[in-house]
């Protein structure tokens, strides 16, 4: 009953935080993305790479002044209203719950193939049990794993974009570069083979890839010192977008034609990496997808777990959820989110083109909900901070409050273009996630009407009440 600790060390936040923006979906969604909108998908990463930095630099002004292990759903909470703050975070939990399943079965696979000895839905178990089991000693192995399962992504990554750029400019010695060089951006169609209306398709199936970027606002409440660790990983979310994605999709599409068939038959970074004569390519690209894929999992157990545990202090979902070990760590919350999320990885195996499809759809535009509220937030937030506290203004927004408009006007767009794509599930994956949204949104208001307003544990500062007491810190 201690309450979460700053188990977090600034390494691992460090890590935490440039491992958050590369998600597996980085490696096995990319390829879809590049036939679709052709090198232009390079625009496509730009504009929603864009679009995090904006959303981040908002949720680091708020977590900087306020740092909590509820992140944006207590920041929406206090801004919005109690309502938007159970809305939001419930389905944020509710989004990486599903994760876990579709993460537990896209490593069974790899592991399957390595070992066709166990079944895949024994090695989705193992997987489960072994993260799980990590989380639950303390939030310090959780960060130890998080920090050498990143390591491995970043030195990966960086890796294959030193090679590539190598042999994009004809210098990688006994690499076979007959087919790269900076002509395939134009080259085939032009750069924009399929017009300017790719690049917002392309948008819509690269915008999942950047979900877990805000998870280091999360971990930030467990270190020694939270308001410098958001201030750092929020400082430099823009060079980790710039290198990890553009960098590495940037090489993809000019060391191979965009419209190259091993793109989509093999996955682009492996077929990039065969196109060079590298050895075991497939293999070596299957570890690093293995990795991101068991970081994604002990991440999104992590961030489920701590959004339970911030509902359940604030009153918004089981008490039990707030209640820690010796160790600071929240079990209940854990084993509820993981316990939803073997109810789900079993769906996947039993019911994959029903309940479980519909699980991924009505889960899917969560992410840009999430942005959207944090656009809201953010306005309503500058101003309480500044009559409270000024001085913990130390993140800004940029050309407030214009260009926090602008990125809400941006992201509504988005979500209405989705309702027009027919072709990538985009309609159905809105529609489906405003009708989960719907029934939260519903539970919330009658909870507070029935409730009261009372809570377990306020979050709204009574007037005159200084901000760090409004929302407690570890």
């Amino acid at each position: 009953m201690t309450g979460l600790q700053a188990g977090l060390k600034d390494r691992h936040l460090s890590m935490i935080a440039i491992g958050g923006v590369i998600g597996a979906g980085l490696f096995v969604g990319s390829s879809t993305g590049i036939a679709t909108a052709g090198p232009g998908i390079l625009l496509s990463y730009a504009l929603v790479g864009t679009l995090v930095v904006l959303v981040m630099r908002m949720l680091g002004e708020m977590s900087a002044a306020n740092p909590t292990s509820g992140s944006f759903s207590a920041h929406a909470d206090r801004a919005l209203g109690r309502w938007a703050g159970f809305s939001i975070g419930w389905l944020y939990w509710f989004f990486w719950v599903v994760v876990l399943a579709v993460e537990a079965t896209a490593g069974a696979k790899i592991l399957e193939g390595w070992i066709p000895a166990v079944p895949q839905w024994g090695w989705a178990l193992i997987v489960m049990i072994v993260l799980t089991a990590t989380n639950l000693v303390s939030v310090g192995s959780y960060g130890e794993f998080e920090f050498w399962f990143a390591g491995i992504k970043v030195v990966a990554i960086g890796a294959f974009v030193v090679v590539g750029l190598l042999a994009v400019f004809g210098v990688l010695p006994g690499a076979d570069t007959d087919k790269a060089g900076l002509g395939n951006l134009t080259d085939h169609g032009g750069f924009l083979p399929h017009g300017a209306g790719a690049i917002l398709t392309g948008v819509l199936l690269v915008v999942f890839s950047f979900m877990g970027s805000e998870i280091v606002t999360l971990a930030a409440g467990e270190t020694a010192n939270p308001r410098k660790a958001v201030t750092k990983a929020t400082n430099s979310v823009i060079w980790r977008i710039a290198v990890f994605y553009l960098g590495s999709i940037f090489v993809v599409v000019a060391l191979l034609p965009w419209n190259d068939p091993s793109i989509e038959k093999k996955g682009s970074y492996v077929a990039a990496l065969d196109s060079l004569g590298i050895a075991h390519a497939g293999q070596i690209m299957n570890f690093i997808v293995l990795t991101s894929v068991l970081s994604c999992l002990n991440s999104g157990l992590y961030t489920a777990s701590r959004m339970a545990f911030s509902l359940g202090e604030r009153g918004d979902a089981p008490k039990a959820f707030a209640t820690t070990t010796s160790r600071g760590v929240p079990m209940a919350a854990i084993v509820s989110s993981v316990v939803f999320g073997f109810v789900a990885v079993f769906f996947n195996y039993k019911f994959p083109d029903s309940v479980f499809l519909f699980l991924v759809n009505s889960s899917g535009a969560v992410a840009l909900f999430v942005w959207l509220v944090i656009c809201f937030s953010q306005l309503r937030m500058r101003r309480i901070i500044q009559a409270e506290a000024p001085e913990k203004l130390v993140v800004k927004m940029w050309l407030y409050p214009y260009l926090t408009w602008a990125t809400a006007a941006l992201i509504v767009f988005v979500l209405g273009y989705m309702l027009t794509d027919t072709e990538h599930d985009g309609r159905t994956t809105v529609l489906l996630s405003l009708l989960v949204a719907a029934v939260v949104l519903i539970i919330a208001f009658v909870k507070e009407k029935v409730g009261g307003g009372a809570r377990a544990a306020e979050v709204a500062a009574p007037p005159g009440e200084p901000l760090d007491d409004a929302v407690k810190t570890p």
